[in-house]
């Protein structure tokens, strides 16, 4: 059967199995920087998009990650880089100076920081939208506006947004204009943004791509040749590309994703359900699917009282992986966003961001109420 025929679920679950010239169902691991040229005549024929040479270029795991990513996220084009600010970085390299983006309000706190930095050192331009009516993003568009930068559901405030509402609007507006969204939080498996009209996705694939925290990536798919070979030309150009072991554990971990994203789903509501009974909690913020909750406590003393006393869930950053991961975005993830912008967001010393992993639900409730108890 044609592969364009096959389900996500089978993509996702043979992913490089097919791959291997020697036949291994298993797609093996190259741990070379370079390769042989079998002649003068190959070298000076040598084409960078199907051989190998030097592993920034290429690497057979990479190359094979990149294509089963495309084929997931219904792109023609994926870039597997070293982390997700990576992914962003090459995602905004098509940027020229005077031009303008807007982004929503509400992204990781690391995104804003890349924003500043870009301003003050070349000149492009950031505004924001607050993602409630799309005729007010419209409204912002100018001639010098490039691109429009969206993450959903947002981190941490879980706005939701309509992409394909936005995009046909944009384009409609600039057919020019390219709408950017970073698909790290619901992955494909719940949201394909390129087929709702988006132009590039992105993903921290240290998240849930991985989901076994125990690798640093990110990712880039588009759909467009031309924005593919800009890509491509600054993408070998830095050596952003992520490392063939890496790609091997990614690859790896994308057979399981759909199964773990049902469960962090099934799991989230569950805990959502404890959460919203909870008498310390006033107020929980929650997509509906996904592993990922935001909610917010009485007082920054029972904040504290919760963090010093999770067992099961861990106190650490990042989100998406098997275990259970709980922070507060105002000291951590966020701190770099303005103080005003994080009050008008509503990311304040009582809120936390929790990552639900794939334990027994009941005993993350259990954990959660113990670590609410002021005994």
């Amino acid at each position: 059967m044609p592969k364009e025929n096959l389900t996500f679920d089978t993509l996702a679950a043979q992913a490089g199995s097919h791959a291997d010239p020697n036949g291994a169902v298993a797609f093996p691991l190259y741990l070379s920087s370079n390769y042989r040229h079998p002649s003068l005549q190959a070298a000076r024929n040598f084409d960078a998009t199907t051989g190998y040479t030097y592993s920034r270029l290429a690497t057979p795991n990479r190359r094979v990650l990149e294509k089963t990513l495309a084929q997931l996220e219904a792109g023609t084009h994926a870039f597997a880089l070293s982390s997700g600010m990576a992914a962003i970085q090459l995602a905004l390299s098509i940027l020229k100076t005077g031009e303008e983006v807007i982004s929503l309000d509400d992204l990781y706190g690391g995104d804003f920081r890349y924003f500043r930095y870009l301003e003050s050192h070349a000149g492009i331009h950031f505004k924001q939208w607050n993602g409630e009516k799309v005729a007010d993003l419209i409204a912002q568009i100018t001639a010098k506006t490039r691109l429009i930068w969206l993450e959903t559901p947002s981190n941490p405030t879980m706005k939701q947004l309509d992409i394909q509402t936005i995009a046909n609007q944009v384009h409609a507006k600039n057919p020019q204009v390219l709408v950017a969204v970073d698909n790290t939080f619901l992955t494909p498996v719940y949201q394909r943004p390129l087929t709702l009209g988006a132009d590039i996705v992105v993903h921290s694939a240290t998240k849930y791509l991985s989901g076994h925290n125990d690798l640093l990536g990110g990712v880039l798919v588009c759909k467009d040749d031309e924005l593919a070979k800009e890509y491509y030309d600054y993408y070998l150009t830095t050596g952003d590309t992520m490392s063939t072991f890496d790609s091997w554990l990614l690859l790896r971990s994308l057979k399981t994703l759909s199964v773990r994203m049902q469960r962090h789903t099934s799991n989230a509501q569950a805990v959502v359900e404890y959460l919203k009974q909870a008498p310390q909690v006033t107020k929980v913020l929650y997509p509906g699917k996904g592993g990922m909750v935001s909610f917010y406590l009485q007082s920054e003393a029972q904040v504290e009282h919760l963090l010093n006393h999770v067992k099961v869930i861990s106190f650490a950053e990042s989100l998406g992986g098997v275990e259970s991961l709980i922070t507060i975005p105002y000291y951590q993830t966020h701190a770099d966003v303005a103080e005003n912008q994080r009050a008008r967001l509503g990311i304040t010393p009582q809120l936390l961001r929790l990552s639900v992993g794939l334990e027994d639900p009941q005993d993350l409730i259990a954990d959660l109420e113990q670590a609410l108890s002021e005994k």
